[in-house]
């Protein structure tokens, strides 16, 4: 079965979207009107537990053949990406299939992704496809196992997807637990790791090394808080694959680490399952090639990142019922993150401010030296706060932002400045040190109202209300361009 064939099947295409209205990406609204000023909405539905088929079709699943001939749509699609794997095939796909007609209590589909293969693998999995009724077949014309899985996802109508290599080095005990809390709804996300401590592992010391310096590279630059990027053992949920995929560039090793990066910055949850793994000494993968697309993969992720480049805001909490996102009378949201994040940046800040004081007071007056360290400081201050207590990502509003942050700095200078005023009328010519002591006790006060005005003015929170049962939809920046139905997939 060819990609366009894929596509074109009625099996392959059926997504209706949950609350009946038809939309092939599930983007319409609870309210049933599909729109939004003629747009989608970006919010999902609530995320649920799938329902399980009934007792007679769960009791016909206990052979081999009934999964496959079952007429419902597939709760999983597992997809197997392959490049000259000729040998391996065969027994991967038939052990996978038996394994999950023997133990998944829902529909399946296993499809075969070939990467352009040049040697057999496109007649063997031909073969399953026609063998074994619960396989598919979908050929590729480049290579890439990010491009196979962006594909085959995209075409696909199983609400949840996983991929796995197919050397089958996981132990195959684990797809249930990886993709279970997918089908409750629980997670958006799941990853076998092979790095956690209840992980039992068989392979050399030079593949440990990479793997576990790898991961340190992602956390230590791209701060990420998974614990294993490349284990080829993943699964995810349709709508939120629809999401994250037209925002991944990468179409070969490095997808799954972008796809993972992207996910859980913008706040989705993924679920890590400890896996055990052997090993594979016959494996094609060319390490030093990989890492090296790896690296520039990072570096290219990072800088997107670093500069507000990726529209992270479109994923911002759409997917489920977020707590968070309910309006509590009398409850300050996010209060207790934000003074700890404020009292922070406001301890470096004066650090830093007193600094700059004792710098420029070796040259010019204490009310000059005051003035152009408070200046300097605020400036930090606010791109600080902005950051990391408010959490506002992107370039956009931030000259508004240090326009009214200069404001509260005026206000910090009012009140440092007159205390300095004060100290010289009283005492004439005050040392260093009580010149210090005033500033700091000036500018406690002047941290308090800069908190508030912070909060309430320059950062101040998006208000949400909430009906009955219906969920309040994004604000229109969250909104999300509709999809041309003809546009390929990359």
């Amino acid at each position: 079965m060819t990609t366009d064939s894929l596509r074109s099947d009625p099996g392959a295409t059926g997504r209706s979207s949950r609350d009946g209205s038809g939309s092939r990406d599930g983007r319409s609204s609870r309210d049933g009107s599909g729109s939004r000023d003629g747009r989608h909405s970006a919010r999902l539905p609530v995320r649920e537990h799938l329902p399980a088929r009934d007792s007679a079709t769960a009791t016909a699943t206990a052979t081999a053949t009934a999964t496959a001939t079952a007429p419902d749509v597939p709760v999983l699609d597992v997809v197997i990406p392959v490049y000259n794997e000729e040998k391996d095939l065969r027994p991967c796909v038939v052990r996978l299939n038996g394994h999950l007609a023997r133990t998944f209590p829902y529909p399946f589909r296993i499809t075969v992704a070939d990467n352009a293969s040049t040697d057999s693998t496109p007649a063997v999995a031909a073969a399953l496809a026609e063998e074994l009724p619960g396989v598919r077949y979908a050929r590729l014309e480049e290579k890439g196992r990010g491009r196979a899985l962006r594909t085959v996802w995209s075409a696909s109508d199983a609400p949840v997807l996983a991929y796995m290599d197919v050397d089958l080095s996981t132990d195959l005990n684990a797809l249930l637990p990886l993709v279970a809390p997918l089908i409750s709804g629980h997670s958006d996300l799941a990853i076998g790791s092979r790095l956690t401590r209840s992980s039992r592992v068989v392979r050399g010391p030079k593949r440990e090394f990479i793997s576990r310096a790898y991961n340190l590279i992602l956390r230590s630059s791209l701060a990420a808080g998974f614990s294993d990027a490349q284990c080829g053992f993943k699964a995810i949920r349709r709508e939120v694959a629809e999401r994250l995929l037209p925002m991944v560039e990468d179409c070969g090793w490095f997808f799954d680490t972008e796809l993972l990066v992207l996910a859980e910055r913008a706040g989705l949850r993924i679920h890590e399952v400890p896996v055990d793994w052997i090993d594979d000494p016959d494996s094609t993968v060319h390490i030093v090639r990989t890492a090296t697309e790896d690296l520039k993969g990072v570096w290219r992720v990072g800088r997107a990142l670093a500069v507000g480049a990726l529209p992270l805001d479109r994923l911002a909490r759409p997917f489920g019922d977020d707590p968070r996102d309910r309006a509590l009378t009398g409850v300050p949201r996010g209060l207790a993150r934000q003074l700890v994040g404020f009292c922070l940046v406001g301890a470096l800040s004066t650090l830093f401010y007193l600094a700059l004081y004792s710098l420029f007071r070796l040259g010019v007056g204490p009310q000059i030296a005051n003035g152009g360290a408070l200046l300097v400081s605020a400036v930090a201050n606010t791109a600080a706060n902005r950051r990391l207590t408010f959490g506002v990502r992107g370039r956009g509003g931030a000259v508004r932002h240090q326009a009214q942050g200069l404001v509260v700095f005026a206000i910090g200078l009012a009140l440092t400045s007159g205390s300095l005023a004060a100290l010289g009328a009283a005492s004439g010519a005050p040392s260093h040190g009580t010149e210090l002591a005033v500033l700091i006790t000036a500018n406690l006060a002047a941290t308090v109202l800069r908190f508030l005005l912070l909060r309430a003015w320059v950062f101040p929170e998006r208000r949400t209300t909430e009906r009955d049962d219906v969920e309040a939809p994004l604000p229109a920046t969250a909104v999300l361009p509709v999809r041309n139905e003809s546009e390929d997939v990359r």
